[in-house]
């Protein structure tokens, strides 16, 4: 009992330090990658606040790649008459990344 208590305790721990991890690594690579110019974690600015975008892409399987996808190579018309750039300085990995992290926004 002592030990599964013990496993339960780790597998928490390494849970929370997972998401403080994306945490700050989305947030970081959100600034060096200018994405914050345009948007915000809680407030409309340009673009849509991380927070609306990950209601509205809640529970979609392909969020992830669709999402990665509009980082990189921009897009149109889902958020309004704004379009957002294409971002070619940001590779597949960041990508991904940033979109975990704004997935993870509440």
């Amino acid at each position: 009992m002592k030990r599964n208590l013990m496993m339960v305790g780790m597998v928490v721990a390494s849970a929370l330090v997972s998401q403080s991890a994306l945490a700050d690594a989305g947030l970081d690579l959100a600034k060096a990658k200018n994405c914050m110019a345009c948007h915000a974690v809680a407030t409309k600015l340009v673009g849509p606040a991380y927070k609306d975008v990950a209601a509205k892409y809640a529970g979609q399987k392909d969020a992830e790649a669709k999402l990665a996808a509009k980082v990189i190579k921009g897009g149109s018309g889902t958020w309004g008459a704004i379009p957002m750039p294409a971002n070619p300085q940001v590779n597949e990995a960041e990508a991904k990344t940033l979109v975990k992290w704004v997935l993870s926004q509440k």
